[in-house]
């Protein structure tokens, strides 16, 4: 009898499991996006997935792409096919992407959620009414979310102190200044190895160079235009161009400038060796934390930008946003769950969570006030970003909380992020984010690919003087960048922002 009342718990075990199995659960969504291929994260297995469920309620069936071009081909499938996941996430959709899953009926308007369901969002919005005319289309809707990082977020000039102590020199203010100091770290072998190897001025190719136009009052976008009180114009034709491009030339014939900048890479660059001389006197780069080993920080602060007649002013390349982030599909049958789903990453608590983690588990806050990794930084690197957050690869739907990265324990880290504050109250987006309607978007690709294979050649020409900056070659240049159509696209955006 005993040995059947066993059997029978056995049996109800058995069953109960099977039916608990059977029982558990399905995802709430599906959610597709690109995390980049080489971030190595999952999202099936992924903390910060794990960590907003147990906070939302809410689960995922994943569909993460990892193959930029395969993401690429299957956004265009999501404008024509009914097959559709319920969010897009980490999306990357350019402003084309945005509006036409938009006007194909395939993502849906968020506005009329954002207020109720993303009152964070709504009021991040609300206090930057710029932001939100970014992400807005003509007729009102907002299909996409951004990511939003106040933070400067381009090129900017890094130059070494220690070089100017220990060759008594002035911070300089002025492009005939910055000539003078990069003549000094030529000659006077300020690295101290007895050899004369530095080079004064770093930069890759002549995209970068272009932010040194500023000194000269020039601060056009990629398309080579911008806009100062509703009137759009492009500098490449001016005398200051010319200006500009003399200036460089000079740079170039007295080795100021790095012999290699036009065929070098990042990669290319980098020094990771602590103990080597460093051969960099100014940096052309986002942040000198990509190139430099962190003993070689302390030695490099940012260069303000050059005055031109009396006024400084910089280049803003990216702005504060990153536009088509986070979208939702027309198959989502309780959009406003996922709206309230998304407003936790523009919530400090969310940021945090979706790039560094929770504080007492990845990182914790010291005796001084300074936050710091809970592991060592190899195993950040390599194990704690990739599989516990959402950092790097495609771009999330956030806010990023500047004032945070300025409290981290590395001094020279944070240096470097006060500085790129500091920069920004110098910074002019060139020209704002607006969506151009196909047609016209066709014809600025159109223009813009034959024009900048031109003008950037053309452009490294002068500097190298491969191309003699004469008034002949000069004409030259204005007439053929007409040709190529810069006037009719200057046409194109002038419309498209009145």
């Amino acid at each position: 009898m005993r040995k059947g009342i066993v059997w029978i718990l056995v049996i109800l075990m058995l069953f109960s499991t099977a039916c608990g199995e059977s029982m558990q659960k399905a995802p709430d969504y599906i959610m597709e996006g690109y995390d980049g291929d080489v971030t190595y994260r999952v999202w099936d297995t992924n903390l910060f997935f794990e960590r907003m469920q147990e906070k939302t309620g809410i689960s995922f069936q994943y569909s993460q792409y990892s193959d930029y071009d395969k993401w690429t081909q299957r956004k265009e499938e999501l404008k024509a096919n009914d097959n559709l996941p319920d969010v897009l996430f980490k999306a990357e959709l350019n402003a084309s992407e945005v509006r036409d899953l938009y006007q194909a009926g395939r993502i849906i308007d968020l506005a009329p959620y954002l207020e109720q369901y993303a009152p964070d969002l709504w009021k991040l919005l609300e206090e930057h009414p710029d932001w939100k005319k970014a992400i807005t289309m003509a007729d009102g809707a907002i299909p996409a979310l951004p990511a939003i990082n106040t933070l400067q977020n381009n090129d900017a000039m890094w130059i070494n102190t220690a070089w100017l102590k220990k060759l008594k020199l002035d911070t300089p203010s002025s492009a005939d200044e910055l000539t003078e100091v990069l003549r000094a770290f030529k000659t006077g072998d300020p690295n101290g190895n007895y050899q004369q190897d530095e080079i004064p001025l770093a930069f890759v190719g002549m995209w970068e160079l272009r932010f040194l136009a500023h000194a000269f009052g020039m601060v056009d976008n990629d398309y080579y235009i911008s806009e100062k009180e509703g009137i759009v114009s492009s500098s490449l034709t001016s005398e200051e161009n010319r200006a500009f491009l003399t200036w460089l030339h000079q740079l170039w014939e007295e080795g100021l400038l790095d012999s290699t900048g036009f065929s070098t890479t990042d990669n290319l660059r980098q020094i990771t060796d602590e103990n080597k001389a460093i051969p960099y006197g100014v940096l052309l780069s986002t942040t000198p934390l990509t190139i430099l080993p962190q003993k070689a920080l302390e030695q490099y602060a940012l260069l303000e930008p050059l005055s031109c007649n009396g006024t400084k002013v910089y280049r803003d390349f990216a702005g504060d946003l990153v536009r088509g982030t986070f979208a939702i599909t027309s198959a989502c049958k309780e959009p406003e769950k996922l709206v309230a789903w998304v407003n936790t990453l523009y919530t400090q608590e969310g940021s945090l969570m979706a790039y560094y983690g929770l504080e007492g588990e990845e990182y914790i806050w010291n005796e001084n006030g300074l936050w710091e990794w809970n592991y060592p930084l190899q195993t950040v690197a390599d194990e704690i970003l990739p599989t516990h957050t959402i950092s790097e690869g495609g771009t999330a739907p956030s806010w990023v909380d500047a004032g945070f990265q300025t409290k981290y324990m590395d001094e020279a880290t944070r240096n470097v992020v006060e500085a790129l504050q500091k920069l920004k109250q110098y910074s002019v987006i060139p020209y704002p984010p607006v969506t151009l309607n196909a047609e016209d978007e066709a014809k600025v690709a159109e223009i813009q690919n034959n024009l900048s294979r031109y003008v950037e050649k053309a452009m490294a020409c002068f500097v190298t003087g491969d191309t003699e900056l004469t008034d002949e070659n000069w004409e030259e240049f204005c007439r053929t960048v007409e040709e190529k159509g810069l006037l009719e696209m200057i046409g194109i955006w002038q419309k498209a922002i009145q």
